[in-house]
């Protein structure tokens, strides 16, 4: 099978479904910017090796393509649920819980560096908040399932206490911010 269809190459695509639609539609930008963040949090799990987060991580990635599969959907031909349940929102809870209680306290704002890994997580946080906006856009022109939204919102959260942990883990300094001093 070839990947190349050349039907795209007019600046279109299809939905599932089969309705065309401009590569730049806010549905494609949505899930366009999903599947952004899940290649980006492959490459934070194959740059981080701890194997209850490589696995969580895993999971998210498999949450991310059903969300990705349910906005690719056509909502006039039929409708794909995400699959997103109230209790993927409290394992990401859950999981900022156990790491939050490793960390120390909260004093400075945290900026991305320290490490590879700790920086890839502040990537895939301001990843994912981008493709939280893409999906709240579309749920302006279309109907987006709540869960959607709000698991975005809960897993950005969730990068940025990862990326924390990951520091803690690795004994490394989290860099942080400090307003330039007045002359």
């Amino acid at each position: 099978m070839k990947i190349y269809t050349r039907t795209g190459d007019e600046g279109t695509t299809s939905l599932f479904g089969g309705t065309r639609v401009s590569k730049d539609d806010i549905r494609i930008e949505a899930y366009g910017t999903v599947d952004e963040l899940n290649s980006f949090i492959g490459l934070l799990n194959d740059s981080f090796v701890e194997a209850t987060q490589n696995y969580f991580l895993s999971e998210v990635q498999k949450r991310l393509f059903d969300i990705g599969s349910s906005l690719a959907a056509d909502p006039s031909k039929f409708t794909l649920s995400s699959d997103i349940r109230d209790t993927d929102i409290q394992v990401l809870e859950n999981a900022m819980d156990t790491m939050d209680q490793l960390l120390e306290p909260l004093k400075n704002f945290i900026l991305p560096g320290g490490d590879i890994a700790v920086s890839q997580a502040h990537i895939c946080r301001t990843v994912c908040r981008r493709a939280e906006r893409r999906v709240i856009s579309l749920g302006r022109v279309a109907e987006v399932e709540s869960a959607i939204v709000v698991y975005l919102n809960r897993l950005s959260d969730y990068f940025f206490v990862l990326a924390r942990y990951i520091a803690h883990s690795k004994g490394v300094n989290e860099v942080h911010w400090h307003p330039r001093k007045k002359d």
